[in-house]
């Protein structure tokens, strides 16, 4: 017998542009992704039965029942096949950073079998989630439609920190408050400019049109961008998503550990990941290994 292990990576909207709304109420957007090195893991081996376990530090509040994102995508892909699922869950839950999709797209990647045409599975599964497409590949990308749509682009590698307050948002609920669902798309070309300085310039001319609706719903999230944008060394803070999460560009990585020690000291409570932002796509690759 063998088990399939599969990370899950964060996935980071570096921008995110609300540009419409579909008559069946889905948003359309433009949105600029990279992943993060942290991650959730998931171990998958054949069973006599679908079942799920979760273990790890944010697993206190994760559902395993059918409502768990991960075994609804192996219900899709698996159908009566019995497959035992044990997630390592390291993301916070309701956090602007794709977990419950991320679990669901590691899955289609562990399970299907090969030669699958995985982002058609994916096109069809986005009732899992509207990130479910980007997070399948875990490359850099622009995504549009309702996340439907994936072109992959080639930024550098970002060095960032990721800090999330502990304060679990609805995504609709953020969704709901928006003043203005009819915005602007980012600019047709990414910047010429290939250096991280380049790079969050660009940033910092786009938005994340959730921001404003989020700090309403969740105002901690002022206080962890403050943080961010006083630390030393920090070209951009943003709003991941819907958040809480919220993400600091830095001149190098060094600088973003050093901002992590520092806001923990302050917050201990809170949860705090550094790292490169990019292609996280040899990190998500399924690994295969006897038991």
């Amino acid at each position: 017998m063998t088990t399939a292990r599969v990370a899950a990576p964060a996935k980071v909207n570096l921008a995110l542009h609300v540009t419409g709304q579909r008559q069946d109420g889905y948003h359309l957007i433009d949105s600029l992704v990279a992943f993060a090195p942290v991650h959730d893991r998931l171990a998958i081996r054949s069973g006599p039965s679908l079942e799920l376990a979760v273990t790890g530090p944010e697993a206190a509040t994760v559902p395993t029942g059918t409502q768990n994102l991960a075994l609804q995508a192996a219900t899709l892909v698996a159908g009566d096949r019995g497959s035992s699922l044990l997630l390592e869950k390291f993301l916070p839950v309701a956090a602007g950073i794709g977990g419950g999709s991320a679990d669901a797209a590691a899955v289609l990647r562990g399970l299907a079998p090969q030669g699958t045409d995985l982002p058609a599975i994916a096109r069809n599964a986005l009732a899992l989630g509207a990130d479910l497409p980007m997070c399948l590949a875990c490359r850099p990308c622009r995504v549009g439609g309702i996340g439907e749509e994936i072109t992959f682009v080639d930024i550098p590698t970002l060095p960032a920190l990721l800090v999330n307050p502990r304060t679990p948002v609805s995504t609709a609920r953020v969704f709901a408050r928006l003043a203005r669902r009819d915005n602007p798309k980012m600019p047709g070309n990414l910047p010429a400019a290939r250096d991280v300085p380049g790079i969050i310039q660009w940033l910092s001319e786009q938005r994340n049109d959730l921001e404003p609706a989020a700090l309403e719903e969740a105002p901690v999230i002022a206080d962890v961008l403050a943080m961010l944008r006083t630390s030393p060394g920090c070209g951009l803070a943003r709003v991941s998503g819907s958040g809480a999460t919220c993400f600091g560009l830095f001149d190098d990585e060094q600088l973003a550990r050093d901002a992590g020690v520092r806001i923990a000291a302050l917050q201990p409570d809170w949860w705090l990941a550094s790292g490169q932002l990019g292609d996280q796509s040899e990190l998500a690759a399924p690994r295969v290994c006897p038991d």
